[in-house]
């Protein structure tokens, strides 16, 4: 008996031991993952299932760099605070409350927060006035949403409850009470039904008399939230709340649910409850933006938009007299940017220049050297910070100080010549100062002697000065430093010069030039390179399908004044529609109504008809092609033809034989009823009465015709 028990708690330990060890190499591809996608939810669904399982303070890491991951993501925080209160960490859990609740707006958060309040602070003497801060709190933050309806319901519970000793304290029960449920009418929630009943119903028991007036004063208002809520059901449909926060996808999924939160925010916009109060439209919009970046967090567009219609409310009241109300709300746009540039946006540029401008317009210019510089000491290529910060040094104070500015950005190893270019324009304009300019394009020229890019803005800056002398040395010197491979846009760039500029002697010489410099790629291309000696922008001497006839490489074109902002919604829809579906669609743009030729040829239906789907063309492309097929030929005509010919049988004796034999199906067909009623006679069963069955006519019936011509000839 004790050997078999060694025996069975040996084999324990060892499943227990495979078991383990299967789950740290889950937890170990998890980590991997993690490393490469940090967003990856089913790596972190692993991570949290291992970390309910152990001690919170073994876990608590995981938790921490998960709220880093997804600070947005209520359920996430909840969960966190359930795994503290679960080994009574009160402390924890109220300074974890104090971090996610004023940020995170999510309603279950914030029921789990009022639970907590209630159960924990329950021994207090002074229990019901933190309790009833706590509701107030409470409704103050998330107190409009439609799915609120339970925390109204358990506030006046919660008073209801409450004993009061003595008339005064009773009626100032009851004036709580009714505020509660006058303020939870007017609300679009959606119990706000039940709570009108509930409303009706203690007023009713309160005073009759009065009950009637009360209700009828608030009924309008009641009808208003009753039909704003069932709008907002209808508007709000398929809304996906609570998802945590990831970077964009560029899916069709999230096109769409982009394009649902802001159909809700413009139908929040459009003032559905009709309200004249400015102070709630502003709220109700502004909570609508919240819930939404609560999943969209990673879109700039969404916190930047919602910055502006903040601003712009601002500006509203502020036109309307009210400054105080008016600075309040300009302090809460720079408030809402300081949380999108601190938080998930936090090296998103965009809206840090978006910040720095509003603060300038307020003309706060402290704050807008702290933005430029913290956001100097964060992004891995400053570039773009230092040329924009040199713009706002040099509306602040002057060239002086963009200067300034500009010797910091060379300094910095992490720069690229982008900033040497603004600087020498910011000379050239705003300084008039040429030789400066010159003197800085020549510094990055150093410093980057062997970037295109540099060098062709380098030389578009000296050929519109009109020096002709030094754009022709500029061109000598880069062309000798530059390898093969990397000159042929400064060779393009220098025969656009001398082709504006020169003779043509010049210009043919520097053809010569680049031919022998780029002579095995030439060769046999003489046409194509003399297309560039005459072509200017997008113009060029040759139609399309002849360029591409002698393999000329058209350019994009850059002087095209198409808006893309302006790009249908509906192609767009179709372009993502398609990319995502694995299914071979045609291309319906090309698509063209039908409409049938003389000639019913399989030619005349390739060409008038859909283009082939991408799959059949593939197939196409693997079969041979059609000179491959040598014959023999049929031809369809001639065939007829000779059969017509050489069969015994004449075309009419063919039609006889027709009608002749549908004249036999029918007379079948009638036997075959006389019989089977005749039949059902002799055994006595009754006849069913049958549906008339009636046989078409033949479209073209010779029979018939026949007969009718012989009774006309007859007559």
């Amino acid at each position: 008996r004790d050997s078999s028990c060694r025996l069975q708690s040996s084999g324990i330990n060892a499943e227990y031991g495979e078991m383990m060890l299967e789950k740290g190499d889950k937890l170990q591809k998890a980590e991997t993952k993690l490393k490469m996608h940090p967003y990856d939810m089913e790596s972190w669904n692993v991570l949290i299932k291992d970390a309910q399982e152990k001690h919170i303070e073994q876990s608590r890491k995981v938790y921490e760099r998960l709220m880093d991951t997804y600070p947005t993501c209520g359920r996430f925080w909840k969960l966190y605070i359930e795994e503290e209160l679960k080994s009574k960490n009160f402390e924890k859990v109220e300074q974890l409350f104090q971090r996610c609740l004023l940020k995170v707006l999510n309603l279950d958060l914030w029921k789990f927060y009022l639970t907590y309040v209630k159960e924990t602070k329950r021994s207090l003497a002074n229990f019901r006035e933190k309790m009833m801060k706590a509701y107030e709190f409470a409704l103050e933050k998330v107190g409009i949403d439609v799915a609120s309806g339970n925390i109204w319901s358990d506030y006046v519970s919660f008073i209801k409850d409450g004993e009061a000793a003595g008339s005064y304290a009773e009626n100032q029960k009851i004036m709580a009470i009714r505020r509660v449920y006058q303020r939870a009418v007017m609300m679009p929630l959606s119990n706000v039904e039940q709570l009108w009943r509930d409303y009706s119903t203690f007023e009713q028991n309160v005073n009759e008399i009065i009950a009637k007036k009360l209700l009828e004063e608030r009924s309008r208002d009641y009808q208003n939230a009753r039909r704003v809520a069932k709008d907002y059901e209808a508007t709000t449909r398929g809304l996906i709340r609570g998802a945590p926060a990831v970077p964009p996808q560029n899916n069709t999924e999230e096109k769409q649910q982009i394009e649902m939160w802001k159909k809700y925010i413009a139908w929040e916009k459009n003032n559905p409850m009709r309200s004249d109060d400015m102070g709630l439209i502003k709220k109700r919009v502004m909570y609508a933006y919240e819930q939404a970046l609560l999943t969209w967090g990673h879109h700039p567009d969404i916190w930047y938009e919602a910055t502006l219609f903040l601003e712009r409310r601002a500006n509203l009241v502020h036109e309307k007299g009210d400054t105080q109300a008016a600075q309040q709300w300009r302090d809460e746009v720079a408030a809402l940017y300081e949380k999108a540039t601190s938080g998930l946006l936090k090296n998103n540029l965009l809206l840090h220049f978006a910040f720095a401008d509003y603060e300038e317009s307020r003309m706060r210019m402290d704050e807008c050297h702290k933005i430029y510089s913290d956001l100097l000491s964060n992004v891995p290529d400053p570039t773009l910070v230092y040329i924009q910060y040199m713009k706002f040094a040099r509306r602040d104070e002057g060239v002086p100080a963009a200067r300034a500015v500009f010797k910091k950005a060379r300094d910095d190893a992490k720069t690229r010549y982008h900033v040497y270019i603004a600087g020498a324009l910011m000379e050239y304009y705003t300084s008039k100062s040429r030789d400066i300019a010159l003197k800085i394009f020549e510094l990055g020229l150093k410093r980057y002697p062997k970037d295109v890019a540099y060098i062709l803005k380098y030389l578009n800056h000296l050929s519109h000065q009109n020096d002709d002398n030094n754009t022709r040395v500029l061109f000598e010197r880069v062309l000798t430093a530059l390898e093969k491979e990397a000159s042929w846009p400064i060779w393009s760039e220098f025969l656009n010069f001398e082709s504006n500029v020169g003779d043509l002697a010049s210009l043919i010489k520097v053809e010569k030039r680049r031919f022998n410099a780029f002579e095995n790629e030439c060769k046999m291309k003489e046409t194509s390179l003399l297309v560039d000696r005459y072509k200017y922008l997008d113009l060029y001497p040759c139609s399309t399908q002849e360029l591409r006839a002698m393999d000329y490489q058209v350019e994009q074109d850059l002087s095209a004044t198409k808006n893309p902002l302006l790009a249908s919604k509906k192609q767009i829809h179709d372009q993502t529609a398609h990319s995502s579906s694995g299914v071979a669609r045609p291309d319906f743009s090309h698509m063209i109504p039908f409409s049938p030729l003389p000639s019913s040829s399989m030619r005349a239906n390739q060409l008038y008809g859909y283009p082939i789907p991408a799959a059949a063309s593939e197939v196409l492309m693997n079969m041979p092609p059609p000179h491959c097929f040598q014959g023999p030929f049929v031809l369809v005509d001639k065939l007829m033809k000779v059969i017509a010919e050489k069969c015994p049988l004449t075309f009419d004796i063919m039609l006889e034989k027709m009608a002749a034999s549908e004249t036999m199906d029918v007379d079948q067909y009638m036997s075959e009823v006389r019989t089977d009623k005749s039949r059902k006679r002799q055994h006595g069963e009754e006849e069913e009465e049958e549906p008339a069955r009636t046989v078409a006519p033949p479209a073209f019936d010779v029979y018939r015709m026949r007969q009718q011509r012989r009774h006309v000839t007859a007559t």
